[in-house]
């Protein structure tokens, strides 16, 4: 799957790095002083990396936990991000990524011990609060978790910080990582999902709808509490007919108690990023589907969005509790 790995020339000793390279014995080495060298390179086409992406070990040296944007969050008043990674392996083509990053290699951060102290600072600022932290915000939290281990190094460190609680956003089957431990109360496996037909137009290399649900119920019986993400809605003119259809799948098969959170969205991408898709698939339906510009965002118009939003909400309601829902109506 990955056959050049680029290394940072202060982290080739590092024992996280070794071990990476150990996995793939034939991908080509090639030695850079900083990510930044391959990674933000002018006149790159993501595309095309995109069929074959490159592996970049780095060390992240500032910026490892950030605040959420204002409306990003599932019931805490403090919410964080982190990202180990930077880009995904699936090409889901409304993701802000590919409008946010000029390479489409991913670049795993090794060093997770630094991770660690700026989150265990963090906490430190809000001692008597709980606060989230969200991983998956700039990659899958799962799907490499094979090469980054990312799940047996970091689960420990949340379980010994209560007051912590940490969202693994994925649409990923990769568990079997979570399965072979013992789950934690602080952790939140939340997976995002699009009708069937939309994900196979629009969501490439990503696990069927039926897969990923296969993989919550296995996690919901070993004990582990499940997010579901529907965020972002897209629009089709079958969209009460397709996410009529999702709802019910999801909602007759899970155990609705394990059922931490719900939280909706509808399709929205700055103005910048949504240009340089359009640059990228200019031939792709959704980006031609009804949309319009506001505050320098690029969203379906207000009407139109408010009555998917509302078609969802009424649905969603039936199932679960107004404390686990959590609906974002603001496009910023």
């Amino acid at each position: 799957m990955i056959n050049t790995i680029y290394i940072e020339d202060e982290i080739t000793d590092h024992p996280r790095t070794k071990k990476i390279i150990e996995r793939f014995p034939s991908a080509i080495i090639i030695s850079c002083t900083r990510y930044t060298e391959i990674f933000n390179r002018k006149s790159q086409n993501f595309r095309l990396q995109k069929k074959n992406p490159a592996l970049i070990l780095a060390k992240k040296h500032k910026g490892m936990v950030l605040p959420t944007p204002k409306h990003y969050g599932i019931g805490a008043k403090y919410n964080y991000y982190f990202s180990h990674m930077l880009n995904c392996i699936y090409d889901c083509r409304y993701c802000f990524l590919q409008g946010m990053f000029r390479s489409a290699h991913y670049i795993l951060f090794v060093n997770y011990e630094d991770f660690m102290d700026e989150i265990n600072s963090t906490l430190n600022k809000h001692a008597s609060d709980n606060v989230h932290f969200f991983s998956g915000y700039d990659c899958d939290s799962l799907a490499l978790d094979s090469v980054s281990n990312f799940i047996s190094d970091f689960l420990p460190f949340f379980e010994n910080h209560q007051n912590a609680l940490i969202e693994l956003r994925t649409k990923s089957t990769q568990i079997k990582s979570l399965l072979q431990r013992s789950p934690i109360s602080n952790c939140i496996v939340a997976f995002s999902f699009t009708p069937n037909e939309i994900a196979k137009v629009l969501e490439h290399k990503t696990p069927s709808v039926s897969k990923r649900l296969e993989a919550i119920i296995e996690l919901q019986k070993a004990g582990w509490k499940i997010g579901l993400r529907f965020d972002p809605l897209i629009y089709t003119k079958t969209f009460t007919k397709e996410y009529n259809e999702l709802f019910d799948n999801i909602f007759s098969k899970i155990d609705l108690q394990l059922v931490h959170s719900i939280s909706l969205g509808s399709f929205r991408l700055p103005k910048g990023f949504f240009r340089k898709l359009e640059k990228l698939y200019p031939d792709e339906l959704l980006l031609a589907s009804p949309l319009s510009e506001e505050d320098n965002m690029i969203c379906y118009p207000e009407n139109l969005r408010n009555d998917m939003l509302k078609f969802c909400e009424e649905i969603i309601k039936q199932y679960v509790p107004t404390e686990k829902f959590f609906p974002c109506h603001k496009i910023m």
